[in-house]
């Protein structure tokens, strides 16, 4: 019988980077990733994909009420933003030091 691997996946974007929302409702927009849930494949982006949420009256918040957070979209559905040019970018890896970087397709530049 094989092992299975606990690798996390690989993926394009990191937490911190700047990416442009290329499907769905926020089409066109850009913001900040805030975290990165890699086991789903899902990004939280701030200030896109905001949903209201009902808080129910507890002891920690007595009174309840209604809040706007984030809510995590696909990370197909985004695409890095090059510092540089200011424009989405597909994003490549290679070894440069004996690591492996990412780097823009778009410029060459490593991100």
């Amino acid at each position: 019988m094989e092992r299975k691997s606990n690798k996390q996946p690989k993926l394009h974007v990191k937490k911190g980077d700047t990416v442009k929302v290329i499907a769905g409702n926020a089409n066109g927009k850009t913001g900040v990733v805030l975290e990165v849930i890699a086991s789903k494949r899902r990004v939280i982006v701030e200030g896109i994909n905001v949903v209201t949420k009902h808080i129910k009256p507890s002891a920690a918040s007595p009174e309840g009420g209604i809040t706007k957070t984030e809510a995590a979209i696909h990370i197909s559905n985004v695409m890095l933003v090059d510092a540089k040019t200011g424009d989405a970018t597909r994003t490549g890896r290679k070894l440069q030091d004996g690591k492996l970087v990412r780097f823009s397709k778009k410029t060459g530049d490593v991100v």
